[in-house]
């Protein structure tokens, strides 16, 4: 499992967690049945307090995500369904999104240059897909 954080982000530690695992469980890099670190070993991993991974694990549970199995450990969850799957992809979408326009607004770009850009390049990349 590869989780990186970005501690200069304006998006929580612990949302940052969650947005990870759900993209990993989304691209298929986290297989149903995997068995993801304790709280403890994936706090010391990125050297942040357990609390924080606890949040994001109970926020994970919730959205059955993952399920913590008393004594035995939190694993991804065996079947999700394909609608859960695909909010998980929009939801990742969404963040991406999110990052990408407020990092551009940051440097003063306007809403129309951000969406006269994003529409060039979506141009773009389809006509190489269809080369």
């Amino acid at each position: 499992m590869d989780i990186r954080i970005d501690s200069d982000s304006a998006v929580p530690i612990y949302l940052q967690i969650v947005n990870s695992i759900k993209h990993q469980v989304a691209t298929g890099r986290l297989k149903p049945g995997t068995q993801l670190p304790t709280v403890r070993e994936l706090a010391t991993t990125l050297r942040i307090n357990p609390n924080t991974v606890a949040r994001a694990y109970e926020i994970l549970d919730q959205d059955n995500v993952i399920t913590t199995q008393q004594g035995r450990g939190t694993y991804v969850r065996e079947r999700p369904d394909g609608a859960h799957l695909a909010r998980m992809r929009q939801e990742q979408l969404k963040v991406m999104l999110d990052s990408v326009i407020t990092h551009a607004l940051s440097l003063g770009y306007t809403v129309e240059e951000i969406r006269d850009a994003f529409q060039a390049q979506l141009a773009r990349w389809a006509k190489q897909k269809k080369a």
